[in-house]
């Protein structure tokens, strides 16, 4: 089942004036979402995406903050130009950057049930307790520093505990660190077997993969102008289906598990796999 990404008029009900240079636009959109899911504004020829300001556990209405910035078009536009009943075209929420339960959660906190005396279990969210501080992890060890220590996770975290841990006194026989490196390509722009066809507004194009070169970027050599926006893998605007081959997204904080299995890639992060790939823009 595709979801659908295309753009919708929205009308502007309220503008609160947060502060001198931030606004909320209050909306009268009929979109079911999620605290932590954006919108992707259509305006002045161009595309931005803004995070809800809302919650749908907490508000009645949602709404999106967006704060003027210095030669900003869209920001500008919105702040200058929207007033209360105003429609402007968005597409339907979108992102995954929501917050859902820890993963393994039931199993842990059984086991944790199973043998208090040996397994305590504490969880860290940094959307809702912020990024995790030297003082936190040795807080965290207190006493323990005979144990052995397990570290995994995002690069920066990883390496703030490691320093954590041993300015505390702790053996660097006793950490232990799992990383996971990236094996470096072939370099960029240069030709490899295959091709990459690009079907846009109904008009097929194929030209020959480059290495490490993403969708996106065979479609703009192909002088093709697809849509996308934050070039990062967050909003979805480059969404296109693979309909023949395979592409793999270096990022994706967008398409959930089902989408992913139907086809659906983020252009401006998927790069082919397969000697042949076909990707498809929905009209």
């Amino acid at each position: 089942m595709a979801r659908d990404h295309g753009f919708h008029p929205v009308r502007v009900t309220r503008i609160i004036q947060e502060t001198a240079d931030t606004r909320t636009f209050v909306l009268d959109a009929p979109f079911s979402y999620r605290a932590g899911q954006f919108l992707t504004f259509r305006v002045c020829g161009t595309l931005r995406s803004y995070s809800m300001s809302s919650s749908p556990d907490t508000d009645s209405e949602l709404m999106t903050t967006v704060k003027r910035v210095p030669d900003g078009l869209v920001s500008n536009w919105m702040h200058d130009h929207l007033a209360p009943g105003d429609l402007v075209e968005a597409t339907r929420p979108a992102g995954v950057f929501c917050l859902r339960e820890v993963i393994f959660g039931p199993a842990l906190s059984e086991l944790a049930g199973r043998y208090p005396g040996r397994l305590e279990v504490r969880h860290h969210l940094d959307v809702r307790n912020g990024l995790v501080t030297g003082d936190q992890v040795r807080e965290f060890i207190a006493g323990d520093r005979d144990g052995d220590f397990y570290i995994c996770g995002p690069p920066p975290f990883m390496d703030l505990t490691e320093r954590a841990l041993l300015s505390c006194g702790a053996n660097p026989g006793q950490i232990f660190v799992e990383r996971f490196e990236s094996v470096p390509g072939a370099p960029a722009g240069q030709e490899q077997e295959g091709t990459v066809a690009i079907v846009l507004a109904g008009q097929r194009h194929t030209v020959p993969q480059h290495a490490g070169e993403t969708l996106l970027e065979s479609a703009r050599r192909a002088g093709l102008s697809p849509p996308f926006s934050c070039e990062a893998g967050n909003c979805a605007t480059c969404i296109a289906r693979v309909t023949e081959g395979e592409a793999k997204m270096r990022v994706n904080n967008a398409l959930d598990d089902d989408e992913v299995a139907e086809g659906w890639v983020l252009t401006c992060q998927g790069e082919p796999v397969t000697p042949q790939v076909t990707v498809v823009y929905e009209d």
